[in-house]
């Protein structure tokens, strides 16, 4: 063996024992940044179900993946019924993957601070329909409630993923993007025909229906955005439906049905409920982490 080869090997066993990880290639600094960003939607989606299904999130089920990063505040268990509480719970662990599988590939950050209190949601559900709900949404309440605030977080992680992809340069990135993508569509879809098989469902006791819950929170992110149409509720106009032919749309999608994609900037404007990429707020109270995020919190103390 030669010396040059026994002092790599050696170096590769040395990282493996210290716990480190191997890129299987250098990411360019661009790709690096598109794959940190969505860290933060997966964080918060990792403890929005966890807390949901079992009572606990990453401290508890993962702490390796949270870095030291602060709890969320006023997450908790959610009144489900077995089968939902099964499906969210299956999403918690999908989500502990997605983080363990960014932060294996990029170095990633701590988990962000992040708000799943009651009131961050009701405050949602306020802008959502342009007044104050009463009583409180409360997205623990009960099955059909968890569903609806389940409809908030997803959708969003997935316009991302879209968006990212065309601007990645290293296959490992492309590959990656694509396997998170997979996962996070399927779980927006199993909410969507879960909440379509309800549609027509008054949420008590607000006498709105889950339909229109959906068409408030899909047009509250559009609204947030700021960049068009990107996103759709359960029930549309029938000429915005798959082909115009339907008012059924248990899956939102572009004039093709092809899915909907979203900046950073239009992710934190949504996600922070300031409409700016530059406020934090909402889910986010001290903002999201990572140099994208950060870099637009900077632009703000300029």
């Amino acid at each position: 063996m030669s010396r040059t080869m026994s002092i790599s090997t050696s170096l590769l066993l040395l990282l493996l024992l210290q716990g480190g990880s191997v890129l299987p290639e250098d990411l360019p600094t661009s790709d690096v940044d598109h794959l940190e960003f969505p860290l933060n939607l997966e964080y918060m989606e990792a403890e929005f179900f966890a807390w949901g299904a079992f009572g606990h999130g990453l401290d508890v089920l993962e702490p390796n993946l949270t870095s030291g990063g602060p709890p969320p505040i006023g997450a908790q268990i959610a009144k489900l019924s077995p089968l939902i509480r099964d499906i969210i719970g299956q999403f918690a662990y999908q989500e502990f993957g997605h983080v363990r599988a960014i932060k294996k590939t990029v170095p990633g950050f701590p988990r962000p601070q992040l708000d799943l209190s009651t009131k961050s949601f009701a405050t949602v559900m306020n802008n959502a329909f342009g007044k104050e709900l009463d009583p409180p949404f409360d997205p623990y309440e009960n099955d059909l409630n968890y569903l609806i605030a389940s409809y908030v977080i997803p959708y969003v992680g997935l316009t991302g993923y879209v968006g990212a992809n065309p601007k990645l340069q290293s296959p490992t990135a492309k590959k990656l993007v694509a396997k998170l993508l997979g996962v996070e569509a399927g779980q927006d879809a199993v909410l969507r025909a879960l909440l379509y098989e309800r549609a027509s469902v008054p949420v008590a006791p607000y006498g709105y229906t889950v339909a229109e819950f959906t068409d408030k929170i899909s047009s509250l992110r559009n609204k947030l955005g700021n960049q068009g149409l990107k996103d759709e509720g359960l029930i549309v106009h029938p000429s915005q439906g798959p082909e115009g032919k339907s008012a059924g749309n248990v899956l939102a999608g572009d004039e093709n049905s092809l899915a909907f994609d979203r900046t950073p900037k239009e992710i934190l404007r949504i996600v922070y409920a300031s409409g700016k990429e530059s406020e934090p707020g909402g889910f986010y109270p001290n903002g999201a982490d990572g140099e994208t995020a950060k870099s637009y919190l900077k632009l703000s103390c300029i």
